[in-house]
């Protein structure tokens, strides 16, 4: 690509749209090469989908909790420098498993059953890179497992419980897996190595990107953009032009948009002239998952006992409830089995796809913390934490809940992070080529996007795939400048 010339002394000056992981990492990359930042960020804080809440009494991640991989991992190496605790759930850690009318499974029953389900995934990643070429686009996850469950030696209710159990992969994607695609189901793989749990949450990680970010950038908050007319690439000199909800226009070199791709679908009409089809078909190729976190926390935890601390919790499509209207598997997650200061006594539930949509219609418009807001919580809930050892309906009552609701977030995108799922045999979707054009952007009339939607293929969906996105397209608008 042609290197863009300027005036001699005069320093590229590049506006960054968003204020998440992503455009701060952006934002420290070219302000260290001498570039001129300004970050409009719609909230009136800084961090996007990374954000904590200390509404329960002590601070809690609404956003991501983990860290996805330990190898060469920049989020992982900034948890250490900022002293942060995480959380390996030990090797040999049983899972609590109850089954669809709530009996506990035996637990070495689920203990096999559970290693089934983790190998069927496995195997899924590597069928899924060895034959992506010849897997039918409409071809689920799903499907992949009914057909690869029979090799395994079953009876027929065992066969059944291998398949409730692996919706359990819903929560990693954030719907079910009925809709994920086996085609691009490696897509899905994250770096090598464990997944951790950032115990001390992420707060501290958030401030250590963004000090150096925001040292030498111009920060706006509260600032929605509404258009943008990019770059006349035929015309010399030509600007990127920036409108805002105020109606206050701003011209840039450059625009990098760090925006969610939940916010892109959304929002095609904002560029004016519009974006090109290749970028248009990435945008509505690639989907946006929904998937939404409750906390409950309760005066101790009652479901801790010396021969019982399960760190993972599976009830497996309850018909022992009428609050639960589609039958959806739920899972959730012991926070009293965190190390040290981080142990709290909180079952920290996720819920994907349409039960997530369910389970924030019950408290929309609720004021978080207010007595309706929790009883509508605790009633969709009980069912599933009235099953824990040692509960007593007269004491084992939460002290607070706290849900999350991305999926009615207009700067997240309205929802949670990218998907993929299958298609139609009739379309022709390619989705790594899908991220490619997204991550190459429209450099030409001065767009460019970063974002866990552009990250490297190990790195999609993740608080690393967004920084090392901010990092990658960073050090290419610079370059562009020769800096």
């Amino acid at each position: 690509m042609a290197q863009r010339v300027l005036p001699q002394g005069q320093a590229p000056h590049v506006c960054i749209v968003g204020a998440g992981v992503s455009g701060l990492r952006c934002a420290s990359v070219l302000s260290g090469r001498g570039v001129r930042v300004t970050i409009l960020e719609g909230r009136h804080r800084i961090g996007g989908r990374v954000h904590q809440s200390s509404q329960l009494g002590r601070i809690v991640d609404l956003g991501p909790n983990w860290i996805h991989g330990t190898v060469d991992n920049p989020i992982l190496d900034l948890a250490k420098q900022t002293k942060g605790t995480t959380f390996s759930p030990p090797e040999d850690a049983t899972p609590a498993v109850y089954d669809t009318e709530g009996r506990p499974l035996n637990q070495n029953i689920a203990n096999e059953l559970s290693e089934i389900v983790w190998g069927l995934i496995a195997d899924g990643f590597k069928y899924s890179s060895k034959n992506c070429a010849s897997i039918p686009p409409e071809k689920s996850l799903m499907d992949y497992l009914k057909e690869r469950v029979k090799a395994n030696d079953l009876n027929e209710q065992s066969l059944k419980l291998v398949l409730l159990m692996a919706r359990m992969w819903g929560d990693f994607v954030g719907e079910p897996i009925e809709k994920q695609s086996l085609k691009y189901f490696w897509l899905e793989e994250c770096i090598e190595g464990e997944n951790l749990f950032l115990a001390s949450t992420y707060k501290d990680v958030l401030n250590q990107i963004s000090t150096e970010a925001l040292a030498k950038s111009e920060l706006h908050l509260s600032t929605k953009v509404t258009t943008f007319t990019p770059k006349n690439p035929s015309s010399q000199g030509s600007l990127v032009t920036v409108t805002t909800t105020e109606n206050i226009t701003h011209v840039f070199d450059e625009v990098i948009l760090t925006c969610p791709l939940g916010w892109l679908k959304r929002n095609l009409s904002a560029f004016s002239p519009g974006l090109p089809l290749r970028i248009i078909e990435a945008i509505q190729h690639i989907s946006y998952g929904r998937l939404e976190k409750v906390y409950l926390t309760f005066p101790t935890a009652f479901w801790v006992s010396e021969s019982s601390n399960p760190f993972f919790a599976q009830f497996l499509s309850p018909t022992y409830t009428d609050e639960n209207p589609e039958n959806w598997t739920i899972e959730c997650v012991n926070l009293a089995m965190l190390p040290g200061t981080c142990a709290q006594p909180t079952l920290l539930f996720y819920i994907n796809g349409p039960c997530a949509k369910h389970v924030t219609s019950l408290v929309s418009g609720l004021e978080p913390g207010t007595d309706e807001y929790k009883a509508n919580l605790d009633h969709f809930f009980k069912p599933y934490y009235s099953l824990l050892p040692n509960y007593s309906a007269s004491s084992c009552v939460p002290t607070n809940i706290l849900a999350t609701d991305w999926q009615n977030d207009e700067f997240a995108g309205w929802g949670s992070y990218t998907t993929f799922q299958t298609s139609n045999a009739s379309e022709d979707v390619q989705l790594d080529k899908d991220i490619e054009a997204l991550r190459e952007g429209c450099p030409d009339v001065g767009i460019w996007f970063a974002g866990e939607h552009t990250a490297p293929f190990v790195a999609l969906g993740t608080v690393t795939g967004a920084y090392w996105s901010g990092q990658a397209v960073g050090k290419r608008v610079a370059e562009v400048y020769g800096l």
